[in-house]
């Protein structure tokens, strides 16, 4: 989202063409020794949350892209290397993302507010999420996992 209004790609579809991608949660790396943890992320109370997107129209196809920034606090410590997230929407702000008429400041503010921490519930899941031989399309991954005691000190 850093560079939306300068990439030729996203400049213009940032201000005509923007969506919002609902999610019941998503997942990020934590890395610990040379290791990578999945975390997964919700809401605290199950409601669904609204990703920033833009969308592009290819002849018959709609695609889209989900805007990330710099990760505030909370997923910062959780995704503790790269240090990214993908841009949520607080529920007061999503009718004001889609709004037509909104220009190059108004995105930027929208982009750079911090979703409320309090809302959010994380915590880490099974590494066979990263796993190609495990098909993790199930409920059943995202179960939370406890790791070994100190594992996430910094957390």
């Amino acid at each position: 989202s850093e560079k939306l209004f300068d990439h030729f790609i996203y400049k213009k579809s940032a201000l005509t063409r923007r969506c919002i991608v609902p999610v019941t949660g998503f997942f990020e790396p934590h890395e610990q020794g040379k290791q990578k943890y999945p975390y997964y992320i919700s809401r605290n109370d199950g409601d669904v949350l609204s990703l920033a997107g833009l969308y592009t129209v290819v002849g018959h196809l709609i695609t889209f892209t989900i805007l990330t920034k710099a990760a505030d606090p909370l997923l910062a410590k959780i995704h503790n290397v790269k240090k990214r997230q993908p841009v949520i929407l607080p529920k007061d702000q999503e009718t004001l993302w889609l709004k037509d008429e909104l220009d190059e400041n108004a995105v930027r503010k929208l982009l750079a507010a911090s979703y409320p921490e309090n809302e959010l519930l994380t915590y880490p899941v099974s590494k066979a999420l990263f796993s190609p031989k495990t098909d993790s399309n199930k409920p059943s991954i995202l179960k939370p996992v406890a790791y070994d005691a100190g594992l996430f000190d910094e957390m």
